[in-house]
């Protein structure tokens, strides 16, 4: 598998029409561990994992990866809050991606139905997609997205929408996909969901990184006074 950290962006930034959305961002990532990036609405979060994955065109500065860039991506996958559902069955999502990998129909079949398995949905193959349930379409997104066994996958809210049973889930797929050594960077408004999760915390205010640090230093520590009060559910701007 591609070794693709340590990961460094300096100065990196994002800008639409005019207005910067995310930076001058400076961050060193290494291989190991759960990244969840937390933040008030509109500090740049989507921004930031848009940008690293290569999604969100840079506005300024650098992203270096351990790898050409090229190779980077291939490794990577990205979920994001609202799943996007291809017009077929649970089946067909995810043979789709082993096929276009160049795997054969049966082999990707039998590692599509072994990933559905995984994820609760091995009852659902021939259902169509885009009539699962919110929870069973961001599992879905899930298994598409790990299929293919990527080194990093970011995701972006993934359970913004769902019920405690269906984020238990979730997460319990991620710690799973976390213990086989796939890497997270992960947004999340939940802050029980960050502390479950997060081996390090990205701290964003205002399109920077206000704090970067382990999760008990951010979480049990003395964070920031900014941090502390969004800690508390207070207003931060």
């Amino acid at each position: 598998m591609s070794n693709l950290f340590p990961v460094t962006l300096e100065g990196a930034s994002v800008r639409r029409a005019g207005k910067t959305l995310v930076g001058p961002v400076d961050l060193e990532l290494q291989a190991k561990g759960v990244t969840i990036v937390i933040g008030p609405n509109g500090a740049g979060k989507t921004s930031l994992l848009r940008m690293m994955h290569g999604i969100a065109r840079l506005g300024g500065g650098s992203i270096r990866w351990a790898c050409p860039p090229e190779e980077a991506r291939a490794h990577q996958a990205f979920v994001f809050q609202q799943p996007i559902m291809m017009r077929r069955s649970v089946l067909g999502n995810l043979t789709y991606p082993l096929r276009l990998a160049g795997q054969s129909r049966a082999d990707a079949r039998d590692r599509a139905i072994q990933a559905a398995t995984e994820v609760g949905l091995g009852d659902m193959l021939d259902r169509p997609a885009p009539y699962l349930s919110g929870g069973e379409r961001q599992k879905l997104a899930l298994a598409r997205a790990l299929i293919t066994r990527p080194e990093l996958l970011f995701l972006d809210e993934p359970c913004a929408s769902l019920d405690g049973r269906a984020t238990r889930e979730i997460e319990e797929i991620l710690t799973r996909a976390a213990a086989a050594g796939t890497r997270l960077i992960m947004s999340t408004h939940d802050m029980g969901q960050a502390r479950r999760l997060a081996s390090e915390v990205l701290f964003l205010l205002n399109g920077n990184i206000h704090e970067h640090s382990p999760a008990k230093v951010f979480f049990d520590g003395t964070p920031s006074a900014q941090a502390q009060a969004f800690l508390k559910g207070d207003i931060v701007e």
